[in-house]
């Protein structure tokens, strides 16, 4: 695959979902990560702490490791932080006094 320009198109990098620890721990009591959460597109189900996560841009997106598509998108901006999950069917949250 080429970009207009005619320069070769290269996979952007990305982390494992575990990236997402630190910035969700700001609005979450609990370590999301390792949670296990169901993607809306290919019913996937798996640990946050592997998604694939992509943060060369104003936020990070977190996209399912098995068909790609986008589960969590979050975003620091004015003071607030904008969690989007609506990729994400299903999240079970590990309780410690369970």
């Amino acid at each position: 695959m080429t970009v207009p320009d005619g320069h070769a198109f290269s996979e952007p990098t990305y982390t494992d979902g575990n990236a997402l620890a630190g910035p969700l721990s700001e609005i979450f009591a609990v370590d999301v990560t390792a949670a296990s959460s169901r993607c809306a597109h290919c019913s996937r189900t798996g640990p946050v702490g592997g998604l694939h996560v992509y943060d060369r841009a104003p936020g990070r997106v977190a996209r399912c490791p098995g068909c790609g598509e986008v589960m969590i998108r979050m975003v620091h901006g004015n003071g607030e932080v904008w969690l989007d999950m609506s990729g994400t069917a299903a999240l079970a949250i590990p309780l410690d006094d369970q």
